[in-house]
């Protein structure tokens, strides 16, 4: 393969390479010993060498040299495995390049030509690599070369595909293409010589929709922060919206802040992305949300196929979907038969004889001495040899776990594993008790032990002898377990309410809890010996919120159900820090275990918390905010005229927040709560949003008639609470949430009594045909939404912080907070991985909101260049003052710089008096900004003198100015010492020779290309003369300690005495040597210096438009990075 140039000083180091073949410029070798006799000794050693190297220090056995002849340096340029391979390039190389070198009269100049088509070559095998992975590999690589040289982007800008579209300026349609990147989407036209192009990173979209309008049948409608663009083609627009969505879905999730968000690890990658795996990513993401899988499954195979399902006496159509773990099928109709059998539960899959009938068969038999028939499988062998091998791979690691386990029992105490506890103030006796309460796993469920009393039990218990004869009947037809068929007639059993008695049973068995319990025997016990007397902030939470967990129910009045409950949140803490522990989850982990024993209730929290309700219970609780969203539309989507009065439905959303994060236990009497839980269990976060349509739809007439959100929330409250079982008087009290707001509003209108079953089947009725894959389509696009919602939020309380505290304008300080922002983007878009990992771990340590955002040094030298007010001279001086702002402005030594820090930096440019700028400069030459290892031409040899001042040529009008200049700087320097007395700030240390130095240069490139440079450069000279000349004074004055005599050194030495009483003795040098034994002016000297040149003080005062230096910096931002980053891509 070509390799990308590497120098080799010996071409035959050590003996190691033989050449075969070689001309003026290339070389074929060999390595010794590969290829040879045996017998010798010297393949012998090199071949031992070569073994005892690791894969990644392993030298490949041919390469092809390039040399230069009369020079000593050859450049690596192919390498290979076999002579075959290294031979193809040879002979490329002498049929396309060694003619063409022989032209050449500067052998340099060959080099440097092979170089640059070899790393022509290695980018065309790129292209080349990336083309292979997608449907038609030509038309790729074509569209891949025209996005790279149409836009410019870096070449790490991997192009995901490409579409003909037209975008629409009001009326006016221009057909183009839209090329859509891991981090952009970019969009090309030329039409009658009028070339549109533009570029839209997807960190700024906002909001994403398909629309319609009268023009055109339907649109892609891109929101950003500054417009709206839309993008319609003829095909392929489904297509096309659910790719954009997932891009743009993704780049937010990795790109802003999403702590707690989960992002597949092939997603992480984006260099990997392609448009297949996007397409894979989208089917293993709704088999996730289908199954209730757990994220870290992998998705394998999809297949159509007919399972026999023996209720219906028949095959039924679907698909099935295999994973790590699982074996899952799906019919065309979504939820109406599905069947879930984990990998654990499997004995056996094997193939059948093959028949008109029954073509393909595979037989896949479970523990229960059942099987399961699947026929019309296409590419079966291949199918089944996978899913036996996954099976093998799962045994023999479960076989290996218990074998473990069984000989860590045999060694182990027998002594129960409660021997950690809290602190408690109880006496002797009580203080045992309790630490065996709250070490103890409770082997059965809270309710077996503790019922509230009810009246009209016996007909309670008739009603449940009913349920569990429906539910046997159901277990002898559909079979029973984690792998029974589920269909439309466990919906209706399940609407009706789980018997006590089966409910947590089913729920570890809808959920598959089970399966997550059986392949981790013991894990639980080990975390709550681990948990269990560990203080931190999610143990302060949970032990203040562990009494107003149902606090009128009867288990936890006692501390039986109180140490239960804290041993499972507790234990769920320490299993997931990224979580912790979050407000609701006390409310659902009681219910949890009311009907699970202990140990089950725990992986319930698990599964809820990690797969049926992925991103709810973290800091920010995303997940939830995203289908509050999701909700939103649904509500504009299945009840417009409820829309159309409430205008903002966000409202509405906002009081179905509750709803979702409890799942109505916060807000529904007991018993009908636990029947919305039922359903949870069986539909997933379906089941919630049809319920919670189902409520407003069934008080639409009510909310209609509402005039403000008070009253609505009145009306949904009074509702929720008169919704009970079957019998009106059968419904225990409610958890405190609920119970206060039926109280406080008995004012309020009242409804009469409804059913929950009735609800739960008015739900399924008229909205059961929201399907799952609609679901996470939404939230696909949603979260772009939230995500932006939350970076719109941080941005303001960013800014709230900031702006108080420096002049520049709100306006201007939200654009500049933009290109902060953007920079960081630009970093983790195109930088190298580790300076881009670097960038992303520093950027998000919250410190408050002024620090969300961190630069390090190569983004702010871009931002320096981009907003710094003067004309920069060379590229080097501004490189140099670049370096040393940062160290200035980096004040805790962590090399990075917050926003705080760098909008305190620019206001200082743009909004301070003319001393203040001048402070920053002079701080800006002495340490630390200024360090000693800085290596710089200047300070070895001096450009200005130390013992006579400047020659300046000046006119006679300004010569009669000159004589005045002692005077005026004795007055200023005396005004000077007056205004020291006030200012509390802590003198400024004094400035040496090679500081000053410095200083002029850095004064001497700002003015260039400045529009009065001519008068400029001469007032600096003035001024630098008569700065040395103070120096000179001072320095002198204290070596030889001797009045100062003579008339021309009077007049230098008169404000010198005065320079140096005003810098006073606590402007101390540091480890820089005493003041008396050096060369040294203050920053006073240099200030009223510079003072006396009235073209100085106007540059210096001149007013700075801030706005447009942002415009241009925000047009130039993305090209100039990109052109950087390119060159450092092809240089490195």
């Amino acid at each position: 393969m070509w390799l990308k140039p590497e120098e080799v000083l010996l071409k035959n180091a050590l003996k190691l390479w033989v050449t075969e073949r070689s001309n003026d410029f290339f070389l074929l070798q060999r390595r010794r010993g590969h290829g040879e006799p045996t017998g010798r000794i010297t393949g012998l050693l090199v071949g031992a060498l070569d073994t005892v190297l690791d894969s990644n220090a392993r030298v490949t056995p041919f390469r092809i040299l390039l040399q230069v002849p009369g020079s000593q340096v050859n450049w690596v340029i192919a390498s290979g495995a076999a002579i075959e391979e290294v031979n193809k390039h040879w002979d490329w190389l002498v049929h396309n390049l060694l003619h063409s070198l022989s032209v050449f009269e500067n052998k340099e100049d060959a080099a440097s030509f092979v170089k640059g088509k070899v790393k022509g070559l290695i980018a065309e095998e790129v292209r080349g690599r990336q083309a292979a992975q997608e449907e038609d590999p030509e038309k790729f690589r074509e569209v891949l070369l025209k996005f790279e040289l149409r836009f410019g982007l870096p070449s790490s800008e991997k192009l995901v595909t490409c579409y003909s579209c037209c975008c629409w300026k009001g009326r006016v349609p221009r057909q183009g293409f839209l090329y859509l990147s891991i981090n952009h989407m970019a969009f090309y036209s030329f039409l009658l010589g009028k070339e549109v192009k533009f570029v839209i990173p997807w960190a700024e979209v906002t909001r994403l929709e398909r629309v319609s309008t009268g023009l055109m049948t339907e649109a892609i409608r891109v929101n950003t922060r500054r417009r709206q663009r839309e993008f319609s083609m003829f095909l392929n627009l489904d297509e096309a919206f659910g790719v954009i969505c997932q891009l743009a879905d993704i780049a937010l999730r990795r790109l802003l802040d999403s702590e707690g968000l989960e992002l597949d690890r092939v997603l992480q990658q984006p260099t990997r992305i392609t448009k297949r795996m996007l397409e894979e990513q989208a089917i293993r993401e709704y088999v996730l949300a289908l199954f209730r899988l757990p994220r870290g499954e992998r998705l394998h195979e999809v297949a159509s196929c007919s399972v026999w399902t023996p209720h219906a006496r028949c095959h039924t159509a679907g698909t099935l979907y295999t994973t790590d773990s699982y074996l899952c099928f799906s019919s065309r109709d979504e939820g109406s038969c599905t069947l879930l059998v984990p990998l654990s539960e499997v004995l056996s899959i094997e193939k059948a004889e093959s028949t008109s009938a029954l073509p393909n068969p595979v037989i896949v038999s479970v523990r229960t001495k059942k099987a399961f028939q699947l026929i019309e499988l296409q590419d079966r062998d291949e199918l089944v040899e996978c899913l036996n091998s996954r099976l093998r791979a799962l045994q023999w690691k479960h076989s290996m776990f218990h074998s473990r386990k069984d000989g860590k029992r045999s060694m182990s105490s027998p002594t129960p594993y409660y021997t950690f506890y809290y602190d408690t103030g109880y006496s002797d006796e009580e203080e045992v008790e309790e630490q065996v309460l709250r070490n103890t796993v409770n082997s059965e469920a809270l309710m077996t032990a503790f019922h509230q009393d009810q009246t009209g039990t016996d007909s309670d218990k008739s009603m449940e002898r009913v349920k569990e004869r429906l539910w046997e009947g159901h277990f002898s037809e559909f079979g029973r377990g984690v792998h029974m068929f589920r269909t439309e007639k466990i919906q209706r059993l399940v609407a009706m309410g789980i018997p006590e008695s089966l409910r947590g049973e089913l729920w570890m068995t809808l959920s598959d809890a089970s399966s997550e319990l059986e392949c981790h025997q013991g894990y639980y016990s080990s975390l709550v010996q681990k948990s269990m007397g560990q203080n931190n902030l999610a143990t302060e939470e949970i032990e203040r919120d562990l009494h107003r967990s149902l606090p009128d129910h009867p288990a936890f009045q006692n501390p039986t159900g109180i140490a239960a409950l804290r041993r499972v949140l507790t234990a769920y803490a320490h299993r997931n820090p990224k979580i912790g522990y979050c407000q609701s989850m006390n409310i659902l982990a009681s219910v949890l275990l009311l009907y699970a024993k202990e140990e089950d209730a725990f992986w319930l929290l698990v599964a809820v918390c990690e797969r049926m309700l992925p991103d709810y219970f973290n800091r920010r609780v995303i997940g939830a905010q995203v289908d509050q969203s999701v909700f939103e539309e649904l509500i504009r989507e299945r009840l417009p005229e409820l829309a159309e009065h409430v205008p903002d439905v966000s409202s509405l959303s906002s009081v179905s927040l509750s709803w979702f994060l409890t799942l109505f236990l916060s807000v529904l009497p007991f018993h009908s709560a636990v029947c919305v839980v039922d359903c949870f269990f069986f539909h997933g976060i379906k089941a919630i949003f049809q319920l919670g349509l189902a409520v407003l739809e069934a008080n639409t007439a009510q909310l209609l008639a509402s005039t403000d959100d008070g009253q609505a929330l009145m009306i949904l409250t009074s509702f929720l609470d008169q919704v009970g079982g079957e019998e009106p008087f059968c419904t225990p009290s409610s958890p405190p949430a609920a119970e206060e707001t039926s109280r406080s509003d008995t004012d309020g209108p009242r409804v009469g009594h409804t059913n929950i079953t009735d609800l739960i089947n008015d739900s399924y009725e008229k909205f059961g045909d929201l399907t799952v894959r609609q679901i996470e389509r939404l939230r696909c696009r949603h979260r772009i939404q939230v995500l932006q919602a939350h970076e719109d939020t941080t941005k303001e309380n960013t800014l709230r912080l900031v702006t108080p505290d420096v002049s520049i304008s709100p306006e201007n300080m939200a654009d500049v907070y933009d290109l902060f922002k953007t920079e960081h983007f630009i970093s983790l878009y195109w930088g190298d991985s580790s300076s881009a990992a670097a960038a992303e771990a520093a950027s998000w340590h919250y410190r408050g909101f002024g620090h969300t955002y961190r630069r390090a040094r190569p983004q702010f030298k871009s931002l320096y260049g981009l907003l710094v007010p003067w004309p920069g001279g060379s590229n080097q001086n501004t490189d140099t003052v670049a370096n040393r702002t940062f160290t200035l402005l980096d004040q805790d030594g962590d090399n990075l710089v917050t926003f705080r820090e760098f909008a305190g930096w620019l206001d200082t440019l743009y909004c301070e008096e003319l001393n203040e700028k001048i402070r920053l400069l002079y701080r800006l030459h002495i340490p630390p900004a200024l360090t000693e290892s800085e290596d710089d031409p200047s300070v070895k040899s001096p450009l200005l003198s130390t013992n006579r001042p400047l020659c300046v040529d000046l006119s006679p009008g300004v010569e009669s100015e000159v004589k005045d200049y002692q005077k005026q700087l004795k007055q200023m320097l005396q005004d000077l010492a007056k205004e020291k007395e006030k200012d509390l700030e802590k003198p400024l240390p004094l400035m040496n020779q090679r500081e000053f130095i410095q200083f002029c240069k850095t004064l001497y490139s700002m003015f260039h290309s400045d529009p009065e440079e001519n008068d400029l450069f001469q007032a600096i000279a003035t001024v630098t003369s008569l700065v040395l000349q103070i120096g000179e004074a001072g320095h002198s004055g204290h070596s030889s300690g001797s009045d100062i005599t003579g008339q021309e050194e009077v007049k230098g030495a008169q404000p010198t005495k005065v320079a140096i009483e005003d810098a006073g003795a606590g402007a101390s040098r540091g480890d820089r040597g005493a003041m008396a034994e050096e060369w040294t002016v203050s920053y006073a000297q240099i200030l009223a210096s510079l003072l006396t040149e009235q073209a100085l003080v106007n540059f210096f005062e001149k007013p700075v438009d801030l706005s447009s230096k942002i415009a241009a910096a925000r047009e130039k931002q993305y090209h100039q990075r990109a052109g950087l980053l390119t060159l450092q891509h092809r240089t490195s």
